[in-house]
């Protein structure tokens, strides 16, 4: 597998699409109150080491300067970000002492419940297309206003979209190329019982490949006549999980717009960045576990990682 690091003058663009929120959220180690979060969040500052983002998403008249500040300085092109009056996404949640379950105690959609994405004009021949985990209706009308242009479409989705939005969402499938999704999730929309069982019928169903996340089992992606595994990053302390999964899907599509492949080591190589992206995320709360990383930190964990199952 051919070495890969982050982010070169070549870097792509990606389109992202995405919630960008405020998150609270309490677990063994602390708690963090009105922190950035969001899908879009997440996946662009991931992004941001391998492509150029352009996000689209909502916030409102709460979101101050400083929360744009640590996108854009990032790299993350924020001018598909629509402000509107009222305040910002807002999610709460606790997480249990096994650091896996978690209890959500608030979700303010807010001006998010309004969200209508119109991608800018300067977005709309974007090559590769990251439909972070929002309503389908939503992923449609991207994908309409995308003209064709999107050479690659990846998207995320949730347990909370199969059961309200389950037809719509059988739409989106049948025009993107890849799906993200966890293995339950995977087991409910697929109504099988095993995660290979859950992946040969998702790819059934329209897109090309199928990542299924595991969490501290690692990620596992299907395609045709291909299975590819990677572990997760073993690490001794887990502060905070939210996220890791944009990250993830964030690292994946801007490593994968990077070499701009789709043969077994590209995939292979995306797929391993992503991983190390998320693994970074559940270092600390919000997105301050990828923010400001030093090339050679990422490149040096990954090369832990490909070493763990190098045999």
């Amino acid at each position: 597998m051919a070495e890969h690091r982050p982010r070169d003058d070549a870097a792509k663009p990606i389109l992202i699409v995405g919630s960008v929120a405020f998150d609270s959220v309490e677990t063994p180690h602390g708690r963090a109150d009105m922190a950035l979060g969001g899908s879009a969040s997440y996946a662009g500052i991931a992004a941001s080491y391998f492509a150029q983002p352009r996000v689209v998403g909502i916030v409102g008249d709460d979101f101050e300067d400083h929360h744009m500040r640590k996108l854009s300085d990032h790299g993350v092109d924020v001018r598909g970000i629509e402000r509107a009056d009222g305040k910002t996404f807002h999610w709460k949640g606790r997480y249990h002492e096994n650091m896996k379950d978690r209890d959500t105690l608030e979700t303010s959609l807010n001006v998010f419940q309004r969200f209508d994405p119109v991608i800018p004009e300067a977005y709309r021949k974007t090559q590769y297309v990251l439909l972070g985990n929002i309503d389908p209706a939503l992923q449609l009308s991207v994908l309409d206003q995308a003209g064709g242009g999107a050479q690659f479409v990846g998207m995320d989705t949730m347990n909370f979209w199969i059961n309200t939005a389950r037809d719509p969402l059988i739409e989106v499938l049948k025009r993107i190329d890849l799906l993200f999704i966890n293995d339950e999730e995977a087991m409910q929309l697929a109504d099988e019982w095993s995660v290979a069982a859950a992946a040969e019928r998702l790819l059934r169903m329209g897109p090309k490949f199928v990542v299924i996340k595991r969490g501290e089992h690692g990620a596992v992606l299907f395609g045709p006549k291909l299975t590819l595994f990677v572990p997760a990053v073993l690490l001794s302390n887990v502060v905070d999980p939210t996220g890791a999964g944009d990250t993830f899907a964030g690292g994946f599509m801007g490593q994968l717009s990077r070499v701009g492949g789709l043969d077994r080591s590209a995939l292979a190589s995306a797929l391993t960045w992503g991983t190390v992206m998320a693994s970074f995320t559940v270092e600390a709360f919000s997105v301050d576990g990828i923010c400001g990383l030093a090339p050679e930190a990422i490149a040096d964990r990954r090369k832990t990682l490909i070493e763990m199952v190098r045999y």
